[in-house]
């Protein structure tokens, strides 16, 4: 008798705890605001919806870990190099969460929708060629209910266009005026509630998820810009989940990982911190300035006293993980050589103005210790800190001399070297162009095409390296380090592998124990 009761009692306990974890919510914080909830037709970049996108939503393209293109919504792609067209075969039996089955149709729908509403993401799918838009996609046709066909201009936009697809979410037809306050999608969690005063948003696992539902049943995801605040909800349990704050600093870290309620998980990450130059800036404009900038930043001492080994020196643009990844030149910390450089530069001890946005203490802080380091070679810098859209106009009307900055996901592919470098960009810079440095150099313009038109990856690869020896010799840029990804969570979340672009699809395969 008495066994009988004890193997109730467990059974109990383990249905209780089974039932605790289906109904108990994983909360999120981040660390921006939301603005809305579109990600598709929106003007302006919205950090904390895009990175909600890849709960609610799935895209036609994602990227492995190297990087390189798969299909997600898309279970098989097909390219036709000599007519120029892309064939994207559907997955059968994936539903929105309205029920609505997927097919061509609706995929058809978003693309149109997307390049008509003339946002910040539709701007991707076009050049400027004498003044004028020239789309890269010529057709969008749907041969049958799940095959969808892309024809587009040139040869360079076959990659462009799938490297481009990767952030557009794919959305029921005619539901585009829905997506900013109530978001349909087939990915694995349902929009529930968008508090937009509070800036969070409540999501419920989609039991009908096409990859199998998630194992926690509802998601919160709100906004705590203010690292103390954050800090008293991480402790108090009433938040499970940072990842990725840009608002915490490295002691929040060591305290969490030192609290027997809290884990602090670090993998590594792809995104790139940089400084960048307007090479047309009088002073910065010598290059044998900009290398001895290089040289005399001590990037091992940041890293491993400011950061706390949160971060991986980087050599290039491109992530270490990248198939096209090369390194040529490298700017080890050597200051007897930056004072060579300095010297050889004719520099005269003029000051050179260093940008900042303003509320975040790292950035501030390595900033500072640049600075002392740039002076200990000779070099003279004044610091300016600004609000950060006031300062995201400085650089787009190049009034600049040098800032710092971090790219997110853009750098994963190759062709984000174009976008950043190449000469026919810069006249775009004003209207959202990436080459702020106005950087031109008709060497990494042929360099740069021809890795892109290469008919096969070993070639592409090859002008790839090259590109970004050029790049690197000229110095519009000093890579500085890649920032690992770092997530605070509480202990009674599980299974937190977050991939190297440090968005939230991890969130879908957590569990969830009882405390």
């Amino acid at each position: 008798m008495g066994k009988i009761i004890a193997a109730v009692f467990i059974t109990i306990l383990v249905l209780s705890a089974d039932l605790f974890a289906q109904s108990g919510a994983v909360k999120i914080a981040l660390s921006d605001k939301f603005s809305g909830l579109d990600t598709i037709s929106t003007t302006v970049p919205d950090a904390a919806a895009d990175r909600l996108r890849t709960l609610i939503y799935n895209s036609l393209v994602t990227k492995n870990d190297n990087f390189e293109y798969a299909g997600e919504l898309a279970k098989e792609i097909k390219i036709d190099y000599a007519n120029l067209t892309i064939t994207f075969v559907l997955n059968e039996n994936v539903k929105f969460h309205n029920g609505k089955t997927l097919t061509s149709a609706d995929a058809k729908y978003t693309l149109d929708a997307l390049i008509k509403s003339d946002g910040y993401k539709a701007g991707s799918f076009f050049d400027t060629v004498d003044g004028k838009k020239q789309p890269h996609i010529l057709s969008i046709e749907t041969p049958d209910s799940n095959t969808l066909a892309i024809k587009v201009r040139r040869f360079e936009f076959i990659n462009q266009t799938l490297s481009n697809l990767v952030a557009i979410p794919i959305i029921p037809e005619g539901s585009l005026d829905l997506q900013n306050s109530t978001p349909i999608g087939t990915g694995a969690f349902k929009f529930v509630e968008f508090d937009k005063i509070g800036s969070s948003v409540e999501l419920e696992a989609n039991q009908n998820y096409w990859e199998g539902s998630p194992k926690v049943k509802r998601v919160i995801i709100k906004t705590i810009s203010d690292e103390n605040a954050l800090r008293a909800e991480l402790l108090a349990g009433q938040i499970d989940i940072a990842a990725n704050p840009t608002n915490i600093s490295v002691n929040t870290f060591d305290e969490s990982a030192k609290n027997p309620n809290l884990q602090v998980i670090e993998s590594e990450g792809s995104n790139i911190r940089y400084i960048a130059f307007n090479v047309k800036a009088k002073t910065v404009k010598n290059v044998k300035l900009r290398q001895a900038i290089a040289y005399a930043i001590d990037r091992e001492k940041i890293i491993s006293k400011l950061l706390n080994g949160q971060a991986k020196i980087a050599h290039s643009v491109l992530p270490e993980q990248s198939w096209a990844y090369s390194a040529n030149i490298k700017y080890e910390f050597n200051p007897i050589k930056a004072k060579k450089l300095l010297k050889e530069s004719g520099y005269k001890g003029q000051p050179i103005n260093f940008k900042i946005s303003s509320g975040n203490q790292a950035v501030s802080q390595y900033s500072q210790v640049i600075i002392e380091m740039l002076k200990a070679v000779g070099i003279n810098v004044e610091i300016e800190i600004l609000e950060l859209n006031t300062l995201l106009d400085h650089l787009k009307q190049g009034n600049f001399q040098m800032t710092i900055s971090q790219w997110a996901g853009g750098n994963q592919h190759p062709i984000f070297l174009r976008d950043l470098f190449q000469t026919k960009e810069s006249p775009d810079v004003k209207q959202g162009g990436r080459n702020r440095s106005r950087y031109s150099n008709l060497e990494f313009d042929k360099t740069i095409e021809s890795a892109i038109n290469a008919k096969d990856k070993a070639e592409a690869k090859e002008f790839y390296a090259k590109a970004q020896t050029i790049a690197a010799r000229d110095l519009p840029y000093i890579t500085l380090w890649y920032p690992k990804n770092m997530v605070i969570a509480n202990k009674r979340i599980g299974n937190i592998k977050i991939n190297a672009s440090g968005d939230l699809s991890f969130v879908k395969n957590l569990t969830l124990a009882r405390n």
